[in-house]
């Protein structure tokens, strides 16, 4: 454990915080900008002592639940509670459940892709948000509500693509991902019981464990008007949710780039 580093955040992040935030008067004389060490020890339920050694690198490795504990008091965004708990040399407690809303400014992104079909799903494959063009491109594929359900147990309709078989890899690695992360959400926990059940492809990958990181892959679909498409898919992330944004794009100047610029036509 780094203890220097972790003292460091600990300190840094004590001193950004402001004492009105925390219903803390400000008109006594602080030697410090921030929180006092006492202040911030009782909102993390710690004693004085055990936590001033700690800013002076010389506590003991925390536990997961006194790691908790300062995040909360500090109000720390989800990517400085994983930094704090990795300071820590500590395994960050699993998540209640996948963050299925999306964000307002992603959903209002995808209208703003006009010649890019645009579909957000979450750590479960769930689609919850998907713009006009990705309907048009892929028809009922777009909206279905699960894409993991659509690949392996073939509800709603899907055209023919080059990319199936690696796809069902790619859902199987996400879903044991998030099966790691989120082992006490019951929505997830039913998916995947509901796959395993139907689908001897799935229990086949999945226990193949396969692992794939998110990137830039290219497939070619067979759309029922526009015909043969190589098209492109380049994912985002939305890391503090756990959702993935996926760009759809043709090649510039390309037969399939004029397809999709067809298809957009269609939608004015």
């Amino acid at each position: 454990m780094p203890r220097t580093e972790l003292a460091r955040f600990l300190r840094d992040r004590r001193a950004g915080c402001s004492p009105r935030r925390y219903g803390l008067p400000e008109d006594t004389p602080r030697r410090t900008p921030g929180l006092r060490r006492e202040e911030l020890a009782e909102l993390a339920h710690l004693s004085v002592d055990y936590y001033t050694r700690l800013e002076q690198a010389r506590g003991p490795r925390p536990s997961p639940r006194v790691l908790d504990g300062l995040a909360h008091a500090l109000r720390l965004s989800p990517a400085e509670r994983s930094h704090l708990f990795r300071l820590a040399g500590a395994g960050e407690p699993p998540a209640g459940a996948a963050v299925r809303p999306i964000r307002p400014q992603v959903a209002a992104m995808l209208d703003r892709l006009p010649g890019t079909a645009a579909i957000v799903t979450d750590a479960a494959y769930g689609v919850v948000a998907w713009n006009p063009l990705a309907r048009a491109l892929l028809g009922d594929e777009a909206g279905v509500t699960n894409l993991a359900r659509q690949r392996f147990l073939d509800t709603g309709r899907r055209y023919g693509s080059s990319s199936a078989e690696e796809f069902g890899h790619i859902v199987v690695a996400r879903l044991r991902r998030a099966a790691d992360r989120y082992p006490h959400d019951p929505a997830l926990a039913a998916l995947l019981a509901e796959l395993r059940d139907g689908s001897e492809e799935f229990r086949r990958i999945w226990e193949s464990r396969p692992v794939h990181a998110p990137g830039h892959r290219t497939k070619t679909v067979e759309h029922p008007t526009a015909g043969r498409l190589r098209l492109n898919c380049d994912v985002l992330l939305v890391p503090e949710d756990d959702q993935e944004v996926v760009l759809i794009t043709a090649d510039p100047g390309s037969r399939s780039a004029h397809a999709l610029r067809h298809l957009a036509s269609h939608l004015a």
